[in-house]
């Protein structure tokens, strides 16, 4: 047997053993669990990223190669292959479904797809303009109000269906946030149709508007939502996994996520690559004007959509998005000026050592925009469209942890920087 690996950190003269773990693909990290109760030192990581919260074998990412997995499938097999229900089941359950667990997967979240018709009263106390995510969080929160077996406990023994009941639940939740915006009456589901197509329905069907379904949009959407289903320790997903240590239920974990999402620099940079394109645009399309002002040190304007945290290579969802943007604006004509900004504006980036040393290429959120644009999405809805199909990744990883006998609540250290103890004084002495 092959001796385990240790590390050795010395401080203040003491030589420090330290166990490695290693990962199926390779990843290795340094045990660091014992440091304090042994040194009285913690460790500095800004951002968490060289720190690993967790060990998980949902997904794998190697950001240098631009290799992505679910659950050792890689993306560019599933999107050509699997649907976002198939892959939903995948997240949850660890293995491909048979034809049957499919069928039946499927027809549990048409069964779960209505809300209650309380919760449906709730879209009332909102404000007209309410954001699409603020909607969102709250009504995924308020869910367990409405739906049992909220506590932990039980929650192990009914998470496959509080999980069926969250994917289902959150495409209707986000199409009557988007009906009450444009005071539109709300679409009920229709038990006929499957998941993406249900969802496209509810969004653009009216009275006045007969909305035919399309196989290529209802097959771009469903690709787009698996590209975003999981992603690893990202910032949601970790608020997920935090927030559920404290033994909040799924829902309230949920809506943490939800709100993290929403943030510009997460879930909403694919709606910031949007208004740089028409700004472009409106500008005369100058590419060369907008390189050169992300290049000046003195300019506060950066290019959207470039760069990733994890990847150090071109982002495999991004190649795979981009030939779903090529195919289905090739026919859009109405969407094309920004299409063609976009197709310039990469190859003018990917031809410039500034960028290419720098490590930015394309990220998911540069074409992704474009496409829910050209299937009718308004702009407030993206980060709403990520949320859906953020869902199982964020349901797998409650899952993982809540199971997880060394699991521990979550609780970061800090370096103190404030003032030292200073004496208290009555307020009619402070001057």
């Amino acid at each position: 047997m092959a001796k385990k690996q240790k590390a050795k950190l010395i401080i203040d003269g003491r030589e420090l053993e330290l166990d490695i773990i290693e990962g199926t693909e390779g990843e290795r990290a340094i045990d660091i669990t014992k440091l304090r109760a042994e040194t009285g030192y913690i460790t500095m990581d800004q951002g968490y990223a060289n720190t690993g919260s967790c060990v998980s074998n949902i997904t794998f990412i190697d950001g240098e190669e631009g290799v992505l997995r679910y659950r050792g499938y890689n993306i560019e097999d599933l999107c050509e292959h699997s649907t976002f229900t198939e892959v939903s089941y995948l997240l949850l359950h660890n293995r491909l479904p048979t034809l049957e667990q499919r069928e039946n997967f499927s027809l549990l979240l048409n069964q779960h797809s209505l809300l209650h018709e309380d919760m449906r009263h709730l879209y009332n106390f909102f404000p007209r303009d309410a954001h699409p995510m603020n909607i969102l969080g709250t009504m995924v929160n308020a869910m367990s109000s409405f739906y049992t077996n909220v506590d932990l406990l039980s929650m192990r023994e009914h998470i496959d269906m509080t999980a069926t009941r969250l994917i289902s639940k959150i495409r209707t939740t986000a199409c009557y946030a988007y009906k009450k915006s444009i005071g539109h009456p709300v679409v009920y589901p229709k038990k006929d149709l499957k998941y993406c197509e249900n969802f496209l329905r509810m969004m653009f069907w009216s009275p006045v508007n007969n909305y035919e379904l399309r196989d290529d949009h209802v097959r771009a959407l469903s690709v787009l939502l698996i590209l975003h289903a999981d992603h690893e320790q990202n910032c949601s997903t970790s608020t997920v996994r935090l927030v559920g240590s404290a033994h909040a239920n799924l829902y309230a974990s949920i809506s943490a996520g939800i709100s993290a999402l929403w943030g510009p620099l997460h879930g909403g940079a694919n709606q910031a690559v949007m208004d740089m394109l028409a700004k472009i645009e409106r500008h005369g399309g100058k590419i060369q004007k907008y390189i050169d002002m992300a290049k000046d040190k003195d300019s506060s304007f950066r290019l959207s959509g470039f760069g990733h945290r994890v990847y150090k290579n071109y982002d495999p969802r991004a190649k795979i998005i981009k030939k779903i943007c090529m195919k289905m604006l090739e026919e859009e004509a109405a969407h094309q000026p920004l299409l063609d900004i976009a197709l310039r504006l990469e190859e003018a980036v990917l031809k410039d050592d500034y960028f290419l040393s720098r490590k930015l290429y394309p990220n998911v959120d540069f074409y992704s925009g474009l496409v829910y644009t050209a299937l009718g999405f308004p702009t407030n809805m993206f980060t709403v469209l990520f949320a859906i199909g953020r869902m199982p990744g964020w349901i797998a990883h409650w899952k993982e942890m809540v199971r997880d006998p060394k699991a521990r609540i979550g609780r970061p250290r800090q370096i103190y920087t404030g003032m030292r103890e200073r004496q208290y004084l009555p307020i009619e002495q402070r001057t």
